[in-house]
């Protein structure tokens, strides 16, 4: 009991505690007033807002077919390009009130938000308060609309891991007091995800989490040892579950059965097939034409490819890659002015949408094995979307209070 304790307080201190804390890593010093800058990274605003509106068109062009099929959409072409802009729409707003909250603020409520989270994924999995849709508890009914917890734990691991990483700074060479509390935190949350299950946010969550503590300056023998326990215990996972088998099977050889196993990965890479250099033409997709299952969320790059061609595809990848670098870039300035915590906030927020854009092209391109996980920014789906604005807007922050503090100004 008296472990389970410490590991409580560790991760979770004492408000009086955090204050003091946070009070004492954001004391840097202030640079001197440098010539003026622009208010916010024009690359990182550019390339976010190109990937948004680039994800309204594709949305809009690979779901056509799907909404004038189905009967719940009252065969109304548009469907899912209203409800995608609605969701867009709210999203920018969350987004605009996540940049007005000052970094320190969302140090405070770091810890709130991670169990605001973790009782979010408990309530999922609740029958009868939990929806389930194809065998998977993954979703909150709101009305309407399905709200997937998971999607904001990215966020608030994001948020929380850098926040206990800054806590613990002077003890990340420590395996018990630096490591084993924020092991013992995702583990949890792992296993809630397991249940429900969602095997590919977990993926990205553990990335996450751990990517920060790696910056961090965690002890590189036990980040070496995590690695290795993370891969070990990935694979017991896909030998214990014989649909997760049957899906690295169907990777390996999708033609070996191309009408069950490797029905979307073949019409995946037949998609890609067809685009060649510069596709056949927005619009003129034939694998969205009830070929190619979730082709308006898993796989809009698929569809990217088929309509757009190899150019399309290395637009979208410039851009995200252009994404990711400013978030690291933004958050190495920040730690370079002693703002430990935004600038890991900033490299985590980076980690994510590169992890998970990773594993979703990879998914794509047949390089991973099938996985549920959609493009950030691009894909369709109001939770993924609102968190993926709440991030930007964080993100933007950071960069905004780093640009001030450059000016010599208070942030």
């Amino acid at each position: 009991m008296k472990f389970v304790a410490d590991l409580w307080k560790s991760a979770f201190p004492a408000p009086a505690e955090r204050d003091a804390n946070i009070a004492a890593r954001t004391a840097g010093r202030l640079a001197k007033p440098r010539a003026p800058v622009n208010e916010l990274d024009p690359a990182l605003s550019w390339s976010a807002a190109i990937l948004l509106v680039f994800g309204v068109v594709m949305v809009y062009s690979a779901s056509i077919a799907i909404a004038e099929g189905r009967r719940y959409t009252g065969y109304q072409a548009d469907y899912f390009l209203v409800r995608h802009v609605l969701f867009l729409i709210v999203g920018l707003v969350a987004g605009l009130a996540a940049f007005r909250i000052p970094m320190e603020q969302w140090q405070r409520m770091a810890p709130w938000l991670f169990l605001t989270g973790i009782a979010l994924l408990a309530v999922t999995l609740v029958p009868h308060v939990g929806h389930e849709v194809g065998g998977a508890r993954r979703w909150l009914r709101l009305g309407p609309l399905n709200f997937q917890a998971s999607e904001l734990m990215k966020l608030f691991v994001a948020i929380y891991a850098a926040d206990y990483t800054v806590r613990k700074l002077d003890l990340m060479a420590s395996f018990k007091k630096g490591f084993m509390p924020m092991m013992a935190a995702i583990l949890f949350v792992g296993c809630l995800l397991l249940f429900e299950p969602d095997y590919g946010a977990f993926a990205v969550i553990a990335a996450i989490a751990f990517g920060v503590l790696f910056l961090g300056g965690v002890n590189l023998r036990v980040f070496t040892l995590l690695v290795m326990v993370a891969l070990i215990g990935f694979v017991l996972l896909i030998l214990v579950s014989p649909y997760r088998r049957d899906r690295i099977f169907s990777f390996m050889d999708p033609w070996a059965d191309p009408f069950y196993t490797g029905y979307q990965l073949t019409h995946a890479l037949m998609a890609f097939g067809r685009g060649e250099l510069f596709g056949v033409g927005l619009g003129a997709s034939i694998e969205k034409l009830f070929y190619l299952p979730e082709s308006h969320t898993d796989f809009l790059l698929a569809v990217i490819a088929e309509e757009l061609g190899f150019i399309g595809v290395l637009a979208v990848i410039a851009l995200f890659a252009i994404l990711v670098q400013r978030a690291f870039v933004i958050g190495r300035e920040a730690i370079q002015l002693e703002r430990y915590f935004p600038g890991l906030v900033a490299q985590a927020i980076g980690l994510w949408i590169g992890v998970q854009a990773f594993i979703s092209m990879g998914v794509n391109m047949g390089l991973l094995p099938t996985k549920g996980l959609t493009l950030p920014l691009m894909s369709y789906g109001g939770s993924g979307l609102l968190a993926n604005c709440l991030a930007l807007g964080i993100l933007l922050r950071v960069d905004w209070e780093v640009r001030m503090l450059k000016r010599g100004g208070n942030a």
